[in-house]
């Protein structure tokens, strides 16, 4: 067959690498506040976030996001790069709501160390302004000419079903604490009705694009992802030894957490290596430039 006649592969646009490229940065920044300085948020972030715990589980979160918008920005064929959009897509839109309904929590106005406020205003600008960009892209990368490369490494089935299943887990969970911030309490530690919606709309979003994951079907598509949640199991067990005081552990949900995180460490290790072997990383098609 003639290289004429071989089906175009969508490529990644440039738009939409260079704004994952960004997003890489901001979520790095935000991983450190809310990460690396979890108790002192109050000078250093958008709004005060008690306990420490969650700051660092937001902070976990974002950090876990980083290889996954800069790998995907790396990628050639938008096939191996999308599974870092929808889910970011929808996460930025419910956060965005979130802000909203709690702009007297946020460091917005006078009195407020410097530091502090330019987090607010910054934390503002972003997410008024992710959402809608975001979606401009999206619907420009959805017209570029072209289509997806054949799967060349496809999931088992048991593989499948445990990204499914974790999905399953975290997208009613994530709606519920959105929802119903109030009938948090079963959570492994205490959340404020903000914070409960921002854990929600992480959960969110990780959930559809875990769920993104086991629809694509292929390892070669997953190494963002699957790097991704292993920083995300990773840095949320170490999380929850570093604030172990903070955590209830008499409850079940405790237990539950620190088994769910496990089996995200646990998948994540096994679909790097897996997506690793199948060639999954790299500039490996024509158009990843830029």
């Amino acid at each position: 067959m003639s290289s004429s006649s071989t089906p175009k592969v969508r490529v990644v646009t440039p738009g939409m690498r260079r704004w994952l490229r960004l997003d890489a940065l901001l979520v790095f920044v935000t991983g450190v506040q809310c990460f690396v300085l979890a108790e002192y948020t109050a000078l250093f972030f958008a709004w005060t976030i008690q306990p420490p715990l969650t700051a660092a589980f937001l902070g976990a979160a974002y950090w876990a996001a980083l290889p996954l918008v800069w790998l995907s920005a790396r990628a050639g064929p938008w096939a191996r790069a999308r599974v870092a959009v929808y889910g970011v897509l929808v996460f930025t839109t419910v956060t965005t709501v979130a802000t909203l309904m709690h702009l007297d929590r946020f460091h917005l106005g006078a009195g407020q160390p410097p530091q502090a406020l330019l987090a607010g205003w910054a934390w503002m600008v972003v997410y008024l302004a992710v959402p809608p960009s975001l979606l401009i892209l999206l619907l420009r990368q959805w017209r570029a000419p072209g289509g997806d490369p054949a799967r060349v490494a496809p999931l088992p089935g048991w593989a499948r079903a445990v990204l499914g299943a974790q999905a399953v887990t975290m997208l009613p969970l994530g709606a519920w604490l959105f929802a119903a911030p109030g009938a948090s309490g079963w959570w492994p530690w205490p959340l404020t009705p903000l914070t409960s919606r921002a854990v929600g709309a992480w959960l969110l979003g990780i959930g559809l694009t875990t769920a993104h994951a086991a629809w694509e079907g292929d390892w070669a598509r997953l190494r963002p992802a699957m790097a991704s949640y292993v920083l995300l199991g990773a840095l949320q067990l170490v999380n929850t030894a570093r604030f172990a005081g903070t955590v209830e552990w008499s409850e079940p949900g405790a237990a539950l957490y620190v088994l769910f995180l496990m089996s995200v460490l646990g998948m994540g290790l096994y679909g790097w290596r897996a997506a690793t072997q199948a060639g999954g990383g790299g500039r490996e098609a024509a158009g990843a430039r830029g």
